[in-house]
């Protein structure tokens, strides 16, 4: 791929889920009174921009990897508040920390809660206006002394559930397997009318997704084809489409969740985990292959966007939404020194994150 076709679409879709991300912020910090005096996306040397009638600066900035807004009082873009002694009695009304403390954790929590709106809204109008796959999946073909293949599974079977979730798509075989908490894998298929459940041993294998990435995914050995060769799509009214939306937006949460669960304990690897450069990669990849896609990937990255952001990592959303917690409990807000050391400490943990993720993203392109 050329690098213009895969630097555009990556600064379109980075551009928009930060836009959202950051308008979530904005909107409710100028509902409450706190003066905004940047929104900016992408971070640097401003390219251009422009100041409007309330004092805030829009810019677009040279490093498309992502954007802030910043309030008036802060520190830095990550909204570590100035000592309240340096503002006079008018300037402290617009400052952050002087709002009351539900309406603080509203505005640090509209960003992600946006980044979530924005999915529901992509994947409604997916499903709405082009359909959602509803195909019935049927084996086609077992590879010989695979695990299905030992287990018992045969070609015209019909799959209906596996770990005991409803198979509703083609589609949702792979992702079952590939997801499963376990290699061990219950799977049901209707086979001459009656029902059959089988154990399947599944294997790790190295691969490549559909996109040609590098990827570890679980195998048992099957090819999946729709029941008759008819594809099933059908395309849902509002209150379905919202329904499923919201059903794909929280397996995204759950399985992310899930991969971090088992990263942190040592039982998945952490060679997955991608950074600016995936995300670029992917982005490009997926443009070609249509606005549905496309979009399709866009909701997948503002539901992460979000998710991240609520990680309990001071700099963070999650990490002002963590003080503010400690505020409620105790009555008053952690000292200033603290949050100055507990900023540090976040700081640190978002370089090892982001040099961690790009060293798996140069490793993916053969770099390392």
């Amino acid at each position: 791929m050329g690098f213009l076709n895969i630097i555009i679409p990556f600064i379109i879709l980075i551009s928009i889920v930060v836009f959202v991300h950051e308008y979530g912020h904005y909107y409710y910090a100028r509902k409450y009174g706190v003066k905004v005096t940047d929104f900016s996306i992408g971070f640097g040397k401003e390219l251009f921009g422009w100041t409007d009638k309330h004092g805030t600066r829009w810019k677009l900035c040279l490093i498309p990897l992502g954007g802030y807004v910043k309030f008036f009082g802060d520190v830095n873009p990550a909204s570590q508040p100035d000592q309240l002694s340096k503002f006079s009695d008018e300037e402290k009304t617009y400052l952050l920390s002087t709002k009351k403390l539900y309406q603080r954790a509203i505005i640090v929590s509209a960003g992600p809660i946006a980044n979530f709106i924005l999915a529901l809204v992509i994947f409604a109008c997916v499903y709405m206006f082009f359909g959602k796959d509803f195909s019935v999946p049927v084996i086609q073909d077992v590879k010989v002394d695979s695990p299905a293949y030992k287990a018992g599974l045969k070609k015209g079977d019909q799959i209906t559930s596996i770990n005991d979730k409803t198979i509703n798509s083609i589609t949702e075989v792979s992702q079952s397997i590939s997801l499963s908490d376990t290699n061990l894998i219950k799977i049901t298929v209707l086979r001459d009318k009656k029902e059959f459940d089988f154990q399947i041993q599944a294997i790790v294998q190295e691969g490549k997704d559909n996109l040609g990435n590098n990827i570890n995914r679980k195998m048992i050995g099957i090819q999946i084809v729709p029941l008759n060769n008819e594809i099933n799509r059908q395309r849902l009214g509002p209150s379905k489409a919202i329904y499923h939306s919201l059903k794909e937006i929280w397996f995204t949460i759950s399985t992310t969740m899930s991969y971090i669960g088992k990263m942190i304990v040592g039982t998945e690897k952490a060679d997955q985990l991608g950074g600016p450069i995936k995300i670029a990669q992917i982005s490009g990849q997926v443009a070609e292959l249509g606005i549905i896609p496309f979009l399709s990937i866009m909701a997948y990255i503002s539901i992460s966007l979000g998710l991240i952001n609520l990680f309990p990592i001071p700099l963070l959303d999650g990490g002002h939404l963590l003080f503010y917690f400690y505020e409620f409990v105790r009555g008053k807000p952690l000292s200033e020194k603290m949050q100055t050391y507990f900023f540090k400490f976040g700081l640190f943990v978002l370089l090892t994150l982001m040099f961690f993720s790009t060293y798996n993203d140069l490793k993916g392109l053969g770099l390392f």
